[in-house]
């Protein structure tokens, strides 16, 4: 247990003196108040995950602020987006040649689980396409996907000017995004957007809801013209 001396002897079940009580009450409202406080929360998971990081690449300075970004993605065109960029991420480094030997990648765990016929339980599923009572997911066929990404993996991998096939080119016409913004944007995605991600209407409608004077990054909305 943690805590102060004070807490400590209280935690221990032993006697605190008279004079002592008004420190303790206090010491105790402050440890109630974090055990609430999500962000108090958050910074006590991080500091060891940052210090055993910091360790084992012999560096130091902010862990979560200088290696990784959190980015709103405010359409499904945005999230399919970053999806592939992620998973396609080891065949772009050359360290894997096809989605399914892409080790610790989501598509990964997609393919080997679409294999028995299932999806991770640990992941968002897809859910197919739109309809009325729909469950919580993506709102795409899984199968779609997966092909898509096959097809956009096997162009980054040849290192060579292709076309997504025929059969799998419905998911982007449904995205109202084109073969080669496409293929830029799954190449070149944390580069091109360094903010929240989406088309002007969703980039407006989010600068609106967080009461910004202007329309934050617009200027990557020209990514997602056809």
């Amino acid at each position: 247990f943690g805590g102060t001396w004070l807490t400590q002897r209280f935690a221990n079940g032993e006697a605190i003196e008279p004079h002592f009580m008004e420190l303790l009450d206090e010491r105790i409202a402050e440890y109630r108040s974090r055990l609430i406080d999500i962000s108090w929360f958050m910074r006590a998971l991080n500091e060891p995950i940052a210090r055993w990081a910091n360790k084992e690449d012999n560096c130091t300075g902010h862990f979560w602020e200088g290696r990784f970004k959190s980015q709103a993605l405010l359409d499904e065109a945005a999230v399919l987006a970053c999806m592939t960029y992620v998973d396609l991420n080891p065949i772009r480094a050359k360290i894997a040649d096809t989605p399914e030997r892409s080790d610790f990648t989501s598509i990964q765990r997609r393919i080997n689980a679409a294999k028995q016929g299932k999806q991770p339980k640990e992941l968002l599923p897809f859910v197919g396409n739109e309809r009325s009572e729909l469950p919580k997911g993506l709102v795409f066929e899984l199968q779609d996907y997966l092909m898509l990404v096959d097809d956009t993996g096997r162009i980054l991998r040849d290192d060579k000017r292709g076309a997504i096939q025929e059969s799998t080119a419905k998911i982007l016409e449904r995205l109202n995004i084109s073969q080669e913004t496409w293929l830029k944007i799954t190449q070149e995605f944390m580069s091109m957007f360094k903010g929240p991600v989406g088309s002007l209407p969703e980039l407006t409608h989010y600068s609106e809801n967080l009461g910004m004077q202007r329309v934050a990054h617009a200027s990557s909305c020209q990514h997602w013209a056809s």
